[in-house]
């Protein structure tokens, strides 16, 4: 592809874009598509010669396209949002243009330090105190590995990465049910292994540890010889929201010297609100917090914010530094990509100071008070509707339902049965969860552009459908 060509295709990309995000309420949320269908339809070996790039875009549009659940469709209610507001596509863009490796000060000093500059604007914007230092991560997964490595090394004294765990106490890390599997997955990869995880029963209407268990489990591992190291809290947990109390945590982990990790990784988002900071009082007692402004902010994906109290610790923990990678004559400067587990790194920065300056945070905190303000609203309105209940109130713009059964009836497989079909028709998005054991449907609003009709409208279709399959 040459100079001309390269402006030619660019263009075209760009007038599509805009065409296919001003065409999504006429699509199906999710495509109607039989698993294998794309795969097939892709020819089995690649080609040897050049194709041309007219034949190359209309594959895509023919055979890709039609295949893509629609993630900045405006009745995109399932999971969280990934949310890619316009203004961040743009600065995407332009950050693919450059093509920039990110991974030091020196191979992109813009890049730095334009990232030091918006997560601290983040910060203020949370209403964290003055002293939290932060990274863009890829996601939330990368950050909360990040933190259970320097929970183990804290907890270690710094002998992990060096000698290695065998021949160590087992570690001990502890969190609730509610919290994202990406916690699992952090323990695994971090060594220290599933059962050493010590899921802490939950109570009240959050579901938060019941920090009194908490307390108990550590006392009784330390008697057992065994090293408790640190606590991971949520705030705003995937299933319903799951909110544990963070000061009663945190005091917890003072007493027992234990690092404290917060993942709010979906309802972090939601503190640029002052009036929702309620569901993280005590948050500036963590030692590591991450949210991700990819996913309700709508900063395009990837771009995950780690705030860090002792930023040392976790570059203690994770930085390498070879000669090729030492800027020479330059003293005091970040290099980021110590401060996270790939080496490689994105310019990440880019969109989020687009978009911050292109909306603004009251522009923002707007879009975010609606959408809690009409998923209430639709809660309410299926709460009055004698074959509903609500399984779990919302919890910002998040709670569950379920559509009632005879007793007689398998409720489990009929709720499935129903967030099947109302994903086959295409007109909303809806995923499930189990509450205390049972199927429960999820609803949360927080698509970048939707409407106060788009979220009311979920109601027509939701009782459309069950009342058809009931």
């Amino acid at each position: 592809m040459d100079g001309k060509e390269f402006h030619d295709w660019s263009l075209r990309a760009a007038e599509w874009g805009a065409a296919y995000r001003a065409s999504l309420r006429d699509r199906p949320v999710r495509p109607p598509m039989n698993p294998g269908a794309i795969f097939d339809s892709i020819e089995a070996s690649p080609p040897e010669h050049p194709q041309p790039m007219e034949a190359i875009f209309a594959d895509f549009e023919e055979k890709i396209v039609p295949g893509m659940t629609h993630w900045q469709h405006p009745r995109f209610f399932a999971y969280f949002p990934a949310n890619a507001a316009p203004v961040s596509v743009v600065a995407e863009y332009l950050v693919s243009a450059m093509a920039a490796q990110c991974m030091l000060w020196q191979t992109s000093p813009a890049a730095t330090e334009l990232e030091t500059r918006t997560v601290d604007w983040m910060r203020q914007a949370l209403g964290l105190p003055e002293g939290f230092a932060g990274v863009i991560q890829d996601s939330a997964s990368s950050a909360t590995l990040a933190a259970v490595l320097t929970m183990r090394e804290k907890a270690l004294d710094w002998q992990g990465n060096g000698k290695g765990l065998a021949g160590q106490p087992a570690v001990r890390i502890y969190a609730s049910d509610q919290v994202h599997t990406s916690i699992d997955r952090a323990i695994w990869v971090a060594g220290i292994g599933e059962a050493n995880l010590v899921r802490i029963p939950t109570k009240g209407r959050w579901r938060a540890m019941d920090t009194q268990a908490l307390e108990a489990a550590i006392a009784a591992d330390r008697a057992a010889g065994l090293l408790p190291a640190g606590i991971v809290a949520c705030v705003g947990g995937t299933s319903t929201g799951g909110t544990d109390d963070i000061a009663a945590t945190a005091e917890v982990a003072r007493r027992h010297g234990l690092y404290l990790h917060v993942d709010a990784a979906w309802a972090g988002s939601a503190m640029i609100c002052p009036e929702f900071r309620h569901f993280w009082t005590g948050i500036e007692r963590a030692d590591s917090i991450v949210f991700n402004p990819h996913k309700w902010l709508g900063a395009q994906f990837d771009c995950s914010i780690q705030f860090l109290r002792d930023p040392a610790s976790h570059v203690r923990t994770l930085a390498i530094k070879p000669d090729y990678l030492k800027t020479h004559g330059h003293d005091g400067i970040v290099n980021y990509s110590e401060w996270s587990v790939p080496l490689g790194r994105r310019f990440r920065a880019l969109k989020l100071w687009f978009l911050l300056r292109a909306h603004g945070l009251e522009n923002l905190r707007q879009m975010i008070r609606n959408h809690v303000a009409w998923s209430e609203a639709l809660a309410a309105r299926l709460a009055r509707e004698p074959d509903f209940e609500i399984v779990t109130e919302p919890m910002l713009s998040l709670f569950s339902f379920r559509h009632r059964t005879p007793a007689e009836a398998d409720s489990d497989a009929h709720n499935l049965s129903l967030v099947n079909a109302i994903n086959d028709d295409g007109r909303i998005y809806l995923t499930q969860t189990k509450v205390e054991g049972r199927v429960a449907i999820r609803f949360q609003a927080g698509q970048f552009e939707a409407t106060e009709a788009d979220v009311a409208g979920a109601f027509d279709v939701i009782t459309e459908i069950a009342r058809r399959t009931a």
